[in-house]
């Protein structure tokens, strides 16, 4: 792989250790995948950060690259979400110990330069690259999102290599990076209109099916974006789809080169509800309804609003967003609404990194496919998919 002076001399340690730690890790992917050379990033966003997935060692690894002094990239990135509300963990219930230790982790990773803005959605956040831009982002719902509907471009990055390609502004030029990586593969029709978790039920089918392929979508009605961000958090946890083509919709659709692609599969009403079914893992109903994974945008924290607004929750209610949506969800008044109803709008952490297993809880009610697919396996705990209206019961 060529390597300007300057590269070279970050590789030998002339820019610091922690410098030089990144470009190992850069490097040894381009080696790798045969990249021919390191791009410049104009932004990246770090998975790895829940105290849950990387533990003591994990925050040890972060505070040595911290201890040093260097020139950080100056590039916008952000982190993935964490496994509590950093600042209302306690009023939550989250465990004390694990949540010391998680603050812990994020501080890290600011003095290290990145900002500590926690969210799977950093699109809505501020933390929006520009079309055939190249980033560098690791959490898959965002990488699936940031390809496919923004057209910016970046491989599936686990959090080291993202944070080393934040840290020095350059990841390895290979994968999706590449125009003709991002053909698609597989053509999708769908032969029913769908709204919303039909979304990630559909994705839950696709990525299967696909697994790292690029599927290409023709749709009976057009999603709007949190449809969009629905479906590509599914096939990115079913299978390991980075990107997705969508005719009329995504900005890609017509470069796809789907006239080249020989293999069909066609999703219907059966395939649809089968698979909301098969989601499902309890007859129970849920003690906790957890919204937003990926993180709830503001329409979506709007529309529970407007759903429990002026009733009492039977079962516990958390939706999960970013501390950003969740100042405008304050001043709009919807978070106020939420909370005489008995629920929660929960700041930085979603369900799944998040130690619910440790919390009392047994059933979980969600209407991500993406958080019914990790649910049963990261916390062991029951789910039940539905819509959100289904989903939650009043007194």
């Amino acid at each position: 792989m060529f390597l300007t002076k300057k590269e070279e001399q970050m590789c030998d340690g002339e820019f610091g250790e922690t410098i030089r730690k990144s470009m190992d890790i850069l490097v040894a992917l381009g080696d790798i995948y045969g990249a021919s050379k390191l791009v410049d990033i104009t932004s990246a966003q770090v998975s790895g950060v829940s105290y849950k997935t990387i533990g003591q060692a994990g925050l040890e690894y972060l505070e040595d690259l911290a201890s040093e002094e260097f020139e950080y990239s100056g590039i916008n990135a952000s982190l993935n979400p964490p496994g509590t509300d950093l600042d209302n963990w306690e009023a939550l219930g989250f465990p004390k110990e694990f949540s010391i230790k998680q603050n812990q982790i994020v501080d890290a990773y600011g003095k290290l330069g990145i900002s500590k803005t926690c969210t799977c959605t950093p699109y809505l956040v501020g933390n929006v690259p520009r079309f055939r831009d190249h980033v560098s982002w690791s959490e898959s719902s965002a990488v699936a999102y940031v390809n496919s509907v923004i057209g910016a471009r970046t491989n599936r990055e686990g959090g080291p290599a993202a944070l080393a390609a934040a840290i020095v502004g350059k990841t390895p030029l290979y994968g999706f990076h590449l125009d003709e990586n991002r053909k698609a593969n597989l053509i999708v029709n769908v032969n029913t209109e769908l709204s919303g978790a039909d979304w990630g039920a559909l994705g839950y089918i696709v990525g299967k099916t696909v697994g790292g392929g690029v599927p290409y979508f023709k749709v009976q009605n057009s999603p709007n974006n949190n449809d969009l961000k629905t479906l590509g958090a599914a096939l990115a946890s079913s299978g390991s789809v980075a990107l997705y083509h969508m005719e009329n919709v995504t900005p890609e659709w017509s470069a796809a080169g789907k006239d080249d692609v020989e293999d069909y599969m066609f999703v219907g009403d059966k395939e649809i509800l089968e698979t909301r079914q098969k989601l499902t893992t309890t007859d129970r109903e849920a003690d906790l309804i957890c919204l937003g994974c990926p993180h709830a945008s503001l329409e979506e924290i709007k529309n529970v609003a407007n759903i429990v607004e002026g009733k009492t929750i039977k079962n516990k209610l958390w939706i999960c967003t970013s501390v950003s949506v969740k100042a405008t969800a304050d001043r709009m008044g919807y978070t106020k609404i939420i909370e005489a109803s008995g629920g929660n709008v929960v700041c930085d952490t979603c369900m799944v990194v998040a130690p619910i297993e440790d919390m009392g809880f047994e059933v979980i009610g969600v209407n991500s496919a993406k958080a019914a697919n990790y649910v049963p396996s990261m916390c062991g705990l029951d789910v039940v998919y539905d819509d959100v209206e289904n989903l939650i019961h009043f007194e």
